[in-house]
């Protein structure tokens, strides 16, 4: 029988290669797995048991605690419940892929993820969007870009690695494109008319032949690809600079490209298919920020017969 570890580095390669994962999750299965295995101090597949798996659960919960014990945040116990899950996913996916090897092991199955409450999302409101895009209103190509970014994470959705993999051959005489999301999926997303315009006038603006559609705009950097981290960095700006209290991500942006679909009467499967959700439990999150109409329901319908 082959050893875990060997077996370990079968799966991470299955992982990425069959199922199509990105190198990231590949690189935290890989290290929630081994971290499991350490606890567990064992190097044999018929070896792991239902009580190696609650002893590791334990002492992560143990671990957690000792790293909020100083911190208040909200939603901290969900924090802590969620990490939990993210090692349980991953032992339980390995032994999955054990079980359709036919090799034995603890069954998959036995395994439950802790209970979490529901997600909140951190949003911002209409007038802090709007605020947030007419931030970048100077005619330098550092704000051109800026604004270009910040209209196009709206029109679109993207995640920002999504936007920062795009080139500047984006064809602007149509109004969508194709975009390689999370498990190498592809997508049509769409572009508004404001997009179009500030990406036309931030690509005017470039003297660079550069391959990135954002690139640094710094002398000694120009034409270097924008990586996500610098792209919050610059959401983060444009949203102090207008004002904005909250703490504002690209992410936040797309959450507000669904519910602003949502609450305009797109329909669930639709939102999904545009934000590149594999599952539409993951879109969901979204629908009780949408159902404000029904106090207006409530208000319009109940009670008239009442005096």
């Amino acid at each position: 029988m082959e050893d875990l570890k060997t077996l370990k580095t079968r799966f991470l390669e299955y992982v990425e290669i069959e199922r199509g994962r990105s190198t990231k999750t590949v690189e935290n299965y890989d290290r929630y797995i081994s971290r499991f295995f350490a606890h567990a101090h064992t190097t044999k597949p018929n070896h792991i048991t239902e009580s190696a798996v609650r002893e590791f659960r334990l002492y992560l919960n143990r671990q957690s605690a000792l790293a909020h014990a100083k911190k208040t945040p909200s939603g901290g116990q969900n924090l802590k419940l969620k990490t939990i899950n993210y090692y349980l996913i991953a032992v339980r996916a390995f032994l999955k892929y054990l079980r359709k090897n036919n090799i034995q092991s603890l069954d998959p199955e036995r395994i439950e993820l802790a209970k979490v409450g529901a997600r909140d999302l951190d949003l911002i409101t209409s007038d802090e969007l709007n605020r947030l895009m007419k931030a970048p209103s100077g005619t330098s190509l550092g704000d051109l870009r800026d604004r270009a970014i910040l209209e196009l994470l709206f029109s679109t959705g993207l995640r920002v690695s999504e936007l920062c993999s795009l080139n500047s051959d984006l064809d602007l005489t149509r109004d969508e494109f194709s975009v390689r999301g999370k498990g190498e999926k592809v997508r049509v997303v769409f572009l508004s008319s404001g997009a179009k315009r500030a990406i036309s006038e931030y690509l005017k603006k470039r003297a660079d032949m550069g391959e990135a559609l954002f690139a640094n705009t710094r002398r000694a950097k120009k034409s270097e690809r924008l990586t996500p981290r610098s792209v919050e960095r610059i959401v983060k700006r444009r949203a102090i600079q207008a004002g904005i209290t909250r703490r504002v991500t690209p992410h936040i942006i797309r959450h507000s490209f669904a519910t602003d679909l949502l609450e305009n009467g797109a329909d669930l499967r639709s939102v999904q298919a545009l934000l590149g959700h594999a599952n539409i439990a993951t879109t969901q999150v979204y629908t009780h920020v949408t159902d404000k109409h029904l106090q207006e329901v409530h208000r319009a319908f109940h009670g008239k017969r009442r005096h």
